[in-house]
């Protein structure tokens, strides 16, 4: 008789193809009954380990809930499951759409699950699997903490797969998740499924052709490529003139298209960190006639684009470009961005998948998750805009980005390929490139309304272990371990120096006290083991000196007079001095040239012009400087170096340690040991900022909601209750906003205009528009909304917590005309707003309305909100929640 075949022989056999050996790993580990994280390149296979944990709940009759960061990759996911099980076994919840809720598989963004579990919803009875798609997320500033109170507070029964990137601390978030849930194997996989090729792409005036080459040989900077990006300059003659430029460019957009099509490297992602940018890469290879598509794959690109945008209107299209994206699409290639319609994107989405569109110029937020692998990905610049600095990428980002390239199963391999910079050296290339670390670190941190979730449903001791299993208190105290062995380490090395440092025939201490006094030393230098002061006292002391002051300096082991010339004072660097000494040098001063703060002895009028560059100049002052007056004297009783440095050497050759035979060895041993102990005191520092801070910001939250009216000692009070249901970037003061009657009594559009101030950020580095408000209730209402937030930012300064983000109305007048019905284009053109910022702003508000809809203490304003969000729900933004 046969044996029975097991679940795991029928799910290789849906398959159809042979598991990795990673993924064997991890699905041992699910039979074993055991979590698992799995850290992997991108398209290496971590989905099918998921797959297996959704297969054993539906086997066992239980619920499995797949998660995912965003709701794009939720709906993408919902296709992918939904083809697999069926549409009647899974189901999808974000905020756009909520579909077969009841399913047993339901696909879900991370804080719909979390969410659910603060609400205690009985959908979490019979959950047995719930995976965590992305959940190297935990590292972002802002939602990344959704992860880390989903893993803490879901029931202990149910088990995690936890899907990552490569990082090089897998094996540390698994011991961490293990502590948290129990038994957590990690299985870490490296190896990329289509090996990466790595090439630097360079543009040479002195050549006919692109220079392409290869990053790194032999695992080492191509020494190829070094040598050209050392030669980068060209020396040219003109009418006998000498005229330097750059021999290298960075390649042009439509070259490097060119190029990879006929070397046969597309489909390619094309990266550039600028919307604007992105756009105007397609237009140029419009622009300069590239078609890279037959007739029979336009006429595929026109079958995807109508049934992804039959839902738009004539006149929507028109003003979002369409024919011009449509005719960039036609020739194969197209942008994709956040300032695209989610239609638009979809489109290009579907169409590169396909093979359709052959090169796609993108921001970064493609790399986040969305299915869509290419032959080759080119990186523009290694650097990005934040908004307020250039950035140089981590590893992190660059292996994100890098890992698009390939398409398993039909390219043999990859090609990452980086554009030659004038302002990146070669070398900085090649270390990203080979660089493999790229460590996960938490951003977890207490918020209000987290806060009143932990006080609504636990006892103050069992809410503050709660924070401390929290995966940042675990990287916390394992960074204490280490900085508490180095403290001890230090510590003895202290305890050495200060008995080397004792010494038997009298005060060591007193005496260096004395030998500080005398400045000079042998020779007039500074004395080795004399004591120094701190920092910031010569800082403060240099800043105070001006032009034409007089001060001693020392130079070799030459103690000599000097005039200051300059004060350098920038922020972020320290103070520097640029002075002439009595010897005609011109020297520049920073804080480590001073064993003591610096003092004026005496002041010159500087000879004019103001030239300390000339000799002439130099001479001059060194002349001032010599014949100087010195403040106490001719005598020099205050000039640190006369009188005063000959009384404290007879004071030196009396004290009874200058007998000691060992004193030069003691000397340097009380210098080490007080440089020692200064790094004591920092370790000693950090230790108590470390294990403290997550504690500490807990409790001044607790502070702020308790003057505030939302806790009373550890009870929510009404308006409390109201805050531990609102979920949001601003918590607190939407809550308030319901609690004190702002958002009541205003009809849907006045509703959805004033909600607005909460959800929109105004990020551009043009001011805004000022604000526009359809009645004078409802600026009344948004001047007490800033007011209340005024108010909220000097008690969380108070507090030392980070300041909530200050609502802003600049989106006002188009919600406002939006939910009272204008048409899209009009709404669009008259406010310049691009098509994807309009959807994704008016999503995100539908997302707070729904909130207000149900969390509203006046039913009155419930059934407004409802209203608003239905009217805002239309058009391209009702068609930009399309799952088809």
């Amino acid at each position: 008789m046969d044996a029975p075949r097991s679940a795991r022989q029928d799910f290789a056999e849906r398959l159809g193809f042979a598991l990795d050996a990673f993924q064997v790993q991890a699905l041992d580990a699910i039979d074993a009954g055991q979590s698992v994280l799995v850290a992997a390149p991108t398209g290496s296979g971590k989905t099918v380990v998921a797959e297996y944990a959704l297969d054993q709940a539906l086997a066992e009759g239980r619920r499995a809930f797949y998660t995912t960061p965003i709701k794009a990759l939720s709906n993408q996911k919902f296709h992918d499951l939904t083809s697999r099980y069926g549409p009647e076994r899974v189901g999808l919840l974000t905020g756009d759409n909520a579909i077969n809720g009841e399913a047993p598989v339901v696909v879900m963004t991370t804080e719909v699950l979390r969410n659910m579990i603060y609400a205690a919803s009985p959908a979490l009875d019979l959950l047995a699997w719930v995976v965590l798609d992305e959940v190297h997320y935990l590292q972002d500033a802002y939602r990344g903490p959704v992860w880390e109170e989903v893993m803490i507070h879901l029931p202990a029964a149910v088990r995690l797969v936890c899907l990552s990137a490569t990082v090089s601390n897998a094996e540390e978030l698994a011991d961490w998740i293990s502590t948290v849930r129990g038994p957590t194997a990690a299985v870490i996989e490296e190896r990329r499924p289509v090996e990466l090729q790595q090439l630097y792409l360079v543009g040479d005036r002195g050549s006919d052709r692109l220079h392409l080459l290869p990053t790194l040989v032999d695992g080492r900077p191509n020494p190829e490529a070094s040598r050209l990006d050392d030669d980068s300059l060209q020396v040219r003659h003109v009418k006998g003139r000498m005229r330097v430029r750059r021999r290298l460019y960075t390649p042009r957009r439509v070259e490097v298209v060119e190029l990879l099509d006929d070397l046969g490297m597309l489909p390619a992602i094309y990266f550039i960190f600028s919307r604007n940018a992105c756009s105007e890469a397609a237009a140029s290879c419009l622009d300069a006639g590239l078609r890279l598509t037959t007739a029979e794959e336009r006429d595929r690109i026109r079958e995807i684009v109508d049934a992804r945008l039959e839902g738009l209107a004539e006149s929507d299209l028109a003003v979002l470009g369409y024919a011009r994206w449509m005719a960039g699409l036609e020739a194969g290639v197209a942008p994709h961005h956040a300032g695209l319609v989610p239609p638009f994107k979809e489109a290009v989405e579907a169409c590169f998948v396909e093979g359709l569109v052959k090169v796609v110029f993108a921001t970064e937020t493609l790399a986040l998750g969305i299915n869509m692998p290419a032959r080759s990905v080119v990186i523009e610049k290694l650097t990005k805009f934040t908004g307020e600095r250039h950035e140089f990428l981590t590893p992190g980002e660059y292996t994100q980005l890098t890992g698009r390239a390939g398409r398993r199963g039909i390219d043999p391999v990859g090609h990452a390929i980086v554009l030659w910079s004038p302002f990146v050296a070669f070398d900085q290339v090649a270390a990203l490139a080979a660089s493999r670390s790229f460590t996960l670190t938490s951003a977890f941190r207490p918020t209000y309304n987290m806060a009143a979730n932990l006080v609504q449903r636990y006892a103050p001791d069992r809410a503050h272990h709660l924070l401390n299993l929290s995966f940042a208190q675990y990287q916390a105290d394992r960074t204490v371990v280490r900085l508490e062995a180095r403290l001890a380490r230090r510590q003895e090395v202290l305890r050495s120096l200060q008995a080397e440092a004792t010494s038997p025939y009298g005060d060591l201490e007193d005496y260096r006290r004395l030998l500080i006094a005398a400045t000079g030393g042998r020779d007039g230098a500074p004395p080795s083991g004399a004591p120094r002061a701190a920092r910031a006292e010569v800082e403060a002391a240099m800043a105070r000196l001006r032009p034409g002051d007089v001060i001693m300096v020392h130079t070799g082991r030459q103690a000599e007079r000097a005039a200051v010339v300059a004060v350098a004072e920038r922020r972020g660097s320290p103070v520097k001095l640029r002075a002439i000494t009595s010897r005609r040098m011109l020297v520049t001063l920073s804080p480590p040239d001073f064993l003591q703060p610096p003092h004026a002895l005496a002041h010159l009028d500087l000879p004019t012009p103001y030239a300390p560059n000339r000799q002439s100049f130099q001479r001059d002052v060194a002349r001032m400087v010599e014949k100087a007056r010195l403040k106490g004297g001719a005598d020099g009783a205050d000039d640190g170096t006369g009188g005063r440095r000959r009384t404290g050497r007879r004071e030196l050759d009396r004290h009874p340690v200058a007998r000691d035979p060992d004193l030069d060895r003691r000397l340097a041993a009380a210098a080490q040991a007080e440089r020692v102990a200064r790094e004591v005191r920092d370790l000693e520092e950090r230790i108590r900022g470390t294990v403290e801070s997550l504690a500490r910001r807990f409790d001044a939250v607790l502070r702020v909601l308790e003057a505030w009216g939302y806790l009373d000692s550890w009870r929510l009070t009404a308006s409390g209750e109201v805050l531990a249901r609102v979920f949001h970037e601003c918590d607190l003061l939407v809550a308030d906003a319901l609690t004190t009657g702002l958002l009541d009594d205003l009809d849907p559009a006045s509703l959805a205009g004033l909600a607005s101030c909460f959800t929109y950020e105004h990020r551009s580095s043009e001011p805004p528009p000022a604000p526009w408000f359809p009645s004078p209730k409802v600026r009344k209402r948004w001047e007490e909304i800033a007011r209340t937030a005024t108010e909220l930012q000097a008690a969380e300064a108070d507090a030392g917590l980070p300041l909530t983000r200050s609502p802003d109305p600049t989106f006002v007048a188009v919600a406002y005309a939006w939910a009272a019905g204008e048409r899209f284009a009009e709404v669009i053109e008259e406010e310049e707003l691009s098509g994807g910022d309009f959807v994704r702003n008016v999503k995100q508000l539908i997302d707070l309305l729904r909130q207000v809809e149900e969390v509203a203490p006046d039913p009155r304003t419930r059934r407004t909100a409802r209203a608003a969000a239905e009217a805002l729900f239309r058009g391209v933004v009702a068609s930009s929640t399309s799952l088809s």
